[in-house]
């Protein structure tokens, strides 16, 4: 597949990277030069210096040939534009395009067609950090929560505790423990390293616990691996941009929101806009100003400020003044790993959403969404098995006879909407959704040759 990167920024280098591994045809353009010098020197890709959305550009990389173009520059317009000139002047066939402004997001659907604006999917990655973080809300004491097949089923991603009743049982006694719940233990992380589970195998305290299981479900299995916080009542937000302001717009109804915005003039146009929130004008490192506003009966404190540093610091002085827990937004993905699971209980990257939603776009064979964990290390994927046991690897196979890479199994399948969790007896059926889980995502690769039809039989 030739591949068009425009913006090699965090997310474009990081895609690129991402693609650059899997028989891709990559050609990345912007207008710095040592990014694109660094990027050439470590993968096997072209690079084009210049400006994204100029016709002689696309031109000379090659889009007259190319199978998609993704536009991940840092600005909204650029991006469109490119798309726009692809579709009118190269026929590109697939179009992708982050757009920031919510402005832009909220009219979507009117915007971004082939009769206005040719872009074929469009990637928002404040609204996805917003829906992620709702759903850590919906879920307290999980450490990410992705749903598939519309919302039927989910991976969710917790850390076990000392009285999870679980805790110290092999994994075979959750049957006992749950009789009428469908669930399975996919794979755990201890000490940093994962293992796709036996029935045999005991959980240990301190272990990351996948599992997958129906949607309304999820708190009872999770119930088994740790102690079930309260739901949380009172919730702080630092930072009143884009992220900020729409989660205490979906907050405000349910739950006491405190808004901190450093910035006057930005505060009292927020207080206008929003009507059960409480907007402060002060910064989040003042201590005097936290105490003042009970910052030790917080529940929930949410830093989403545009300065990675700000949001670390008063993570960090919120959690030693008693806030319960702290999620905090970090740009540059090398903080990711640094602060997670310390004193900051989550650190969320809009990057890292932005890679998770492209993934199921660029990725070859019917893949229908790719969710990201532990800062892109495991990777889980909804992939549609078509074919028959003619032309199929995996249609008419038993479970136990599919030949999957090391580290990766398969959770469940959704057939005609009704959730199937997976046995060694299970057999696949042409068209059935199936939801893998990866430990090493570089194992990607694999999953699409495996489901792949053979073109011989088409």
């Amino acid at each position: 597949m030739k591949i068009i990167i425009l913006g090699a920024g965090q997310v474009g280098t990081t895609l690129a990277e991402y693609l650059s591994n899997d028989d891709n045809d990559i050609v990345i353009i912007d207008d710095d030069q040592s990014r694109l010098n660094k990027l050439q020197d470590k993968h096997d890709l072209q690079v084009v210096k210049g400006n994204a959305a100029s016709p002689r550009i696309l031109r000379q990389a090659g889009a007259s040939d190319a199978d998609l173009i993704v536009a991940v520059t840092n600005s909204d317009e650029s991006n469109m534009i490119a798309c726009q000139i692809a579709y009118t002047l190269f026929n590109v066939p697939t179009k992708i395009a982050r757009i920031r402004n919510p402005d832009y997001v909220y009219e979507s659907d009117v915007l971004f067609s082939n009769s206005v604006l040719p872009i074929d999917h469009i990637i928002a990655p404040e609204l996805l950090v917003t829906q992620e973080i709702l759903r850590l809300i919906d879920y307290p004491g999980a450490l990410q929560v992705a749903h598939f097949a519309n919302n039927l089923i989910s991976i969710v991603h917790v850390k076990a505790y000392y009285g999870g009743p679980l805790v110290g049982y092999p994994i075979s006694v959750l049957i006992d423990h749950l009789p009428y719940i469908e669930t399975q233990i996919l794979s755990i992380f201890r000490q940093d390293k994962g293992f796709v589970p036996q029935n045999s195998t005991i959980i240990e305290a301190g272990d990351e616990v996948f599992f997958i299981c129906a949607k309304n479900n999820i708190k009872a299995v999770m119930s088994e691996l740790q102690r079930l916080e309260k739901p949380h009542k009172r919730i702080m937000i630092v930072g009143g941009g884009n992220i900020g302001t729409e989660l205490a717009k979906n907050l405000e109804q349910n739950y006491s929101v405190k808004l901190l915005e450093r910035d006057q003039e930005k505060a009292e146009r927020l207080s206008e806009k929003l009507s059960n929130t409480l907007v402060l004008c002060g910064d989040a490192s003042d201590q005097e100003l936290l105490f003042e506003e009970h910052i030790e009966n917080i529940d929930l404190f949410l830093a989403f400020t545009s300065d990675d540093e700000a949001n670390i610091m008063s993570g960090l002085l919120a959690k030693r003044l008693g806030v319960t827990k702290a999620i905090v937004l970090v740009q540059r993905l090398a903080y990711l790993n640094l602060i997670q699971g310390g004193s900051i209980d989550i650190a969320l990257s809009p990057q890292q959403a932005t890679i998770s939603a492209l993934s199921s776009h660029v990725r070859k064979g019917d893949i229908v969404k790719v969710a990201s964990f532990r800062q892109g290390e495991v990777e889980a994927i909804e992939i549609i098995a078509h074919g028959d046991s003619e032309s199929s690897k995996v249609v008419g196979l038993k479970m136990s006879e599919i030949k999957l890479p090391q580290g990766a199994v398969i959770g469940a399948i959704i057939r005609n909407n009704h959730i199937i969790i997976a046995h060694k007896s299970t057999i696949i059926e042409e068209n059935d959704h199936l939801i893998l889980l990866l430990n090493d995502r570089k194992q990607v690769g694999e999953i699409e040759k495996l489901f792949q039809v053979s073109s011989f039989y088409l």
